[in-house]
């Protein structure tokens, strides 16, 4: 069972999780009538990921035998000018919830709640390979600048990304 503090902050990670699904929709919404399927594609793919991360941390909190609470989830933005903001903020919130989920490793350790950490420590790796991924795109697109033809070769590879469900079972699983 989680202590009640650290039941809270999962809730509250929860949330995060699920907004951060939300916020990459819009911005799938934003590409695609910009007429960049790939770059909406890669960002159905990323909400697809972030649900199931919303997902991993519900099933987790349900078997430790603690209650989940789902917590309401404010609006993303849904406006941006260029294909670089939005994967500047983008960056900005996986920075934020890297911070989050570090923060709740802190408490888990606080807690001596060793099946927490274990849990969160496939999260810690994974925040890695988030800020990772929207930083290399970021790179490419400051290259890119003003480059139609570089953008539409971006376009291009980032629609070749497939969602890859994690394996079924336990919330362990990664």
């Amino acid at each position: 069972m989680l202590g009640k503090k650290l039941q809270d902050a999962f809730n509250e990670q929860m949330k995060n999780e699920f907004y951060s699904a939300y916020l990459y929709m819009a911005m799938a919404g934003y590409f695609q009538s910009e007429d960049l399927p790939g770059f909406a594609s890669w960002m159905r793919v990323q909400a697809l990921e972030e649900m199931t991360h919303g997902e991993k941390f519900f099933n987790f909190t349900c078997e430790t035998g603690s209650r989940t609470n789902l917590l309401p989830i404010d609006g993303p933005q849904n406006n941006f000018t260029k294909p670089a903001e939005a994967f500047e903020i983008g960056l900005q919130h996986e920075k934020f919830v890297t911070a989050s989920i570090n923060n709740l490793m802190f408490m888990a350790g606080k807690d001596k709640n060793y099946a927490a950490q274990i849990f969160l420590q496939w999260f810690v790796t994974e925040q890695i390979e988030e800020e990772s991924s929207f930083s290399l795109i970021l790179k490419k697109l400051q290259r890119i600048g003003e480059d139609s033809r570089g953008l539409l070769m971006l376009d291009q590879e980032l629609g070749q990304r497939a969602f890859v469900p994690p394996p079924a079972g336990s919330s362990m699983a990664a």
